[in-house]
């Protein structure tokens, strides 16, 4: 983002805060950066960008997290709950990840309805038909490709919280069972998980792959 861009983005985004205050809608919020030039459009890219790279801040969590579980169950001497404190902190680290994940694909939805149905509200005013099909192919060809985005960034999404709930099934167990002992009995559940988040990775690099395809069609203005 170049220097003017950012100052147009703050300034919106400050006129766009007081203006929520007392709307408390999105349609204000979209509605202040637009008088500033930074449309619908400009939002919706960003956010995919914001999401394909939380997507990656979650694929190095989740792989820390399994790090740090492994060194767990691989532990041999020294300071038994040192290790796990670390284990615990990665796993906490992993769901504020997916939260994040979350968040954002939550964020590009809700600027995407938005967009899509500004275009067609638009597109219903324009009186010239040769005009107006063009543009109805564009929206079209855009939504089927938001589309394939959404359904990418879900798949990933979804491949979470069973990861994050057998993360924390272990915490808890070991939590109260930290001997040498309780280690060696969910060593087997390791192997699941190790499978769970490579599957989880290689999903996200489909999805980020999707992000980088849609922001390319977008600033091409598909």
């Amino acid at each position: 983002m170049n220097a003017f861009k950012f100052i147009k983005v703050a300034l919106a985004a400050t006129l766009a805060i007081s203006t929520l205050s007392l709307s408390g809608c999105q349609s204000a919020y979209y509605g202040a950066m637009e008088k500033v030039g930074y449309h619908k459009r400009d939002i919706m890219v960003d956010r995919v960008q914001d999401a394909k790279e939380s997507q990656e801040e979650a694929q190095q969590q989740f792989s820390s997290a399994l790090e740090e579980m492994q060194a767990l169950l691989a532990f041999d001497g020294g300071n038994l709950e040192k290790a796990y404190n670390k284990a615990k902190d990665e796993y906490e680290s992993a769901q504020s990840a997916a939260d994040d994940v979350s968040n954002r694909i939550n964020k590009v939805e809700d600027v995407a309805e938005a967009l899509f149905e500004e275009w067609q509200s638009e597109i219903d005013e324009i009186s010239k038909a040769s005009l107006r099909r063009n543009s109805t192919s564009k929206l079209k060809e855009t939504q089927r490709s938001y589309q394939s985005l959404v359904k990418s960034m879900r798949r990933a999404e979804a491949k979470m919280p069973p990861i994050l709930t057998a993360m924390k099934d272990n915490m808890l167990y070991l939590k109260h069972n930290l001997n040498a002992q309780a280690i060696g009995a969910i060593k087997g559940e390791f192997t699941n998980l190790q499978t769970d988040i490579s599957s989880l990775i290689n999903e996200m690099n489909k999805s980020i792959a999707e992000s980088n395809k849609f922001i390319k069609s977008m600033e091409a203005g598909a």
